[in-house]
């Protein structure tokens, strides 16, 4: 207690300190932001089916879909967008635009292609992957994406995706920034 309380006294007699212990604050937050690990959904799923609660076919609302995050489910986004997945996929690039209003677009991705470098500086994207597997190049970290995993790609940052199995099927999610 008594370091904290001469921490206390040191900040209020030299406010340069203060200023350094938010910069190393905000260090340490952008550090944790960008090494943080995204649960793995399957996992989860694996061991609910170990222990007896196998998953049922619970479906979405397609009318009014849940923003994705890292606890969607995908099996119940495969469930509902069963109807939209073309049985064989032939197409190089296939995609249909589930939802999209001011604040979100939501579009359903099925691709044999690799996406280029690209930077956003008007919306937040991420992915969220139904089937298949993919690399995802963001600033200097790689991520690698499997059914289940969602990614969220902060604004201003390059990005590039590999396809790494012979297709994705994923929804690609683009958050808009409010002006």
């Amino acid at each position: 207690m008594d370091e904290q309380n001469d921490l206390f006294v040191m900040i209020s007699l030299y406010p340069e300190i203060r200023l350094e212990l938010d910069a190393i604050e905000e260090a340490m937050q952008q550090f944790a932001a960008f090494n943080a690990v995204t649960p793995v959904v399957a996992i989860k799923q694996n061991i609910l089916a170990i222990l007896g609660f196998e998953d049922d076919d619970t479906v979405l609302d397609i009318n009014n879909l849940p923003h994705t995050d890292n606890g969607s489910d995908y099996k119940q986004w495969l469930n509902t967008l069963a109807h939209l997945i073309p049985e064989y996929i032939s197409e190089d690039f296939y995609f249909e635009v589930l939802q999209q209003n001011e604040t979100v677009a939501q579009t359903l991705v099925i691709t044999k292609n690799n996406v280029p470098e690209e930077i956003h500086s008007d919306l937040i994207e991420s992915f969220f992957i139904l089937e298949g597997q993919c690399e995802c190049m963001v600033g200097e970290h790689l991520y690698k994406l499997s059914p289940g995993d969602f990614l969220e790609i902060p604004m201003h940052v390059e990005h590039n995706i590999k396809i790494v199995s012979p297709y994705v099927i994923g929804i690609l999610q683009h958050r808009f920034s409010p002006l």
